[in-house]
């Protein structure tokens, strides 16, 4: 029996060097696109970066100087920051009444299996959605800022909903329980104790939200259109980023798809730096 062990475990050992060998090469393998992604982004552009590229808007000029992407950047951020005051409210509000109140009954299961659909859904579909809605019935004007913003904030409302929902399930009974025995209402309790517990988490998921709906460019194209020049009121044509991109991607002058992949590079830059505080808000609140 004990002349068998030594096999045995010798084969174990071979099998486990070779699963830890091919999930090696896997990880590689998955890391080949993001390193050809990263490098292709740096080597084109970098080159386009400059303090006028940051600080000048488009000129539109297909000859002479094509100017620079601030009002994409100021847009971008205008549009993103309407559409989370729009979809983080209402999403973490579903999510405090699915942990909170709805729990396990039908409606709150009903909740749940669209909220899971809405996940699932192309972003064109939301642009479009938007576009029937209030471009097409002309709601407001024709293509504005504020319609992308609503298209933005119906991408971000699953995955703040998801989120919360998970983050909100981490907070101990214990402390509902606690207050409850003590004579709080049901309300107080959520507002003074659930909320500030799970905050971190919460922002966490809002932020990676943001990370996803500042990216997007299809529902832009439906709803808010292209423009050059600086614009910081909602209610008409704004620039943002993707659409600067995905117009100037496709113009014959070099110097435009330079302009693209400079500013791709900047949007690459600027999730990132969501992504990053995301994190770094979740480490501080298990250091906690």
């Amino acid at each position: 029996m004990s002349a068998g062990l030594p096999a045995v475990a010798g084969r174990r050992r071979n099998a486990d060097r070779a699963a830890r060998a091919g999930l090696l090469v896997l990880t590689l393998v998955a890391l080949v696109p993001l390193v050809l992604i990263v490098f292709e982004l740096l080597s084109k552009g970098l080159g386009a970066w400059s303090w006028t590229f940051f600080t000048t808007d488009p000129t539109g000029r297909f000859l002479g100087d094509p100017g620079g992407i601030r009002s994409a950047i100021i847009g971008s951020i205008v549009m993103v920051a309407i559409a989370t005051a729009i979809a983080v409210p209402i999403g973490i509000g579903v999510a405090l009444y699915l942990v909170e109140y709805g729990k396990s009954s039908r409606f709150a299961d009903v909740v749940r299996y669209f909220v899971d659909v809405m996940t699932g859904v192309p972003s064109v579909v939301f642009g479009l959605f938007v576009y029937i809605v209030l471009v097409v019935s002309q709601i407001g004007g024709t293509f504005a800022g504020w319609k992308g913003s609503v298209a933005l904030a119906l991408l971000m409302l699953p995955v703040v909903t998801r989120s919360g929902e998970v983050v909100l399930n981490l907070v101990p009974d214990g402390l509902r329980e606690a207050a409850l025995a003590l004579g709080a209402p049901r309300w107080r309790v959520v507002a003074r104790i659930v909320l500030p517990t799970a905050l971190p988490g919460l922002t966490t998921g809002s932020l990676l939200a943001v990370a996803r709906a500042a990216g997007e460019t299809a529902p832009l194209l439906f709803t808010v259109a292209f423009v050059n020049g600086l614009s910081l009121d909602p209610s008409a044509r704004m620039n943002s980023l993707p659409l600067q991109i995905f117009n100037d991607v496709g113009q014959a002058q070099d110097r435009l798809v330079q302009r693209a992949w400079g500013a791709a590079l900047t949007l690459v830059v600027l999730i990132l730096l969501v992504t990053l505080l995301a994190r770094f808000i979740q480490k501080r609140s298990r250091l906690a």
